[in-house]
């Protein structure tokens, strides 16, 4: 059997994560607030389903933490076994990168994890790859 030496490594510390201005923020928040009213909303939100078990997507929002910027969907639950009549799904995220309209796009994983895709990309396009690619469907 054998033993495993333990020693000290140096670990820088981590660099820190860019503050949002408020401007950027508005801007953000607008733009995507748009495509979500024009583009999303009307391609995912349905009527409910006549199954009464099948969870489906009653609104689709925008929200700010931090330094990300989410796209969050919100389900209905029905059934007798429903422990919430509503759950919340984030299905992207942007990351400030720190330069004006530069953002790391990221889609959840069915696993829960964020698989970030698209590294230092434009609002635009990052608000383009949300409507078209099927990572970002709610």
């Amino acid at each position: 059997m054998t033993k495993t030496r333990k020693m000290w490594v140096y670990r820088p510390p981590k660099p820190a994560k860019p503050k949002v201005s408020e401007s950027v923020k508005v801007n953000v928040a607008q733009k995507a607030n748009e495509l979500v009213e024009t583009v999303l909303k009307p391609r995912h939100i349905k009527p409910p389903p006549k199954s009464v078990h099948i969870n489906y997507i009653v609104d689709i929002y925008t929200r700010w933490y931090r330094h990300y910027f989410y796209f969050c969907a919100k389900y209905a639950v029905r059934g007798p076994n429903a422990l919430a009549p509503f759950f919340e799904h984030k299905f992207a995220r942007l990351e400030y990168t720190g330069d004006r309209d530069y953002f790391n796009l990221s889609f959840m994983r069915y696993t829960g994890e964020w698989v970030e895709i698209y590294p230092h990309l434009s609002l635009g396009k990052c608000l383009i790859a949300i409507k078209d690619e099927e990572f970002f469907y709610p």
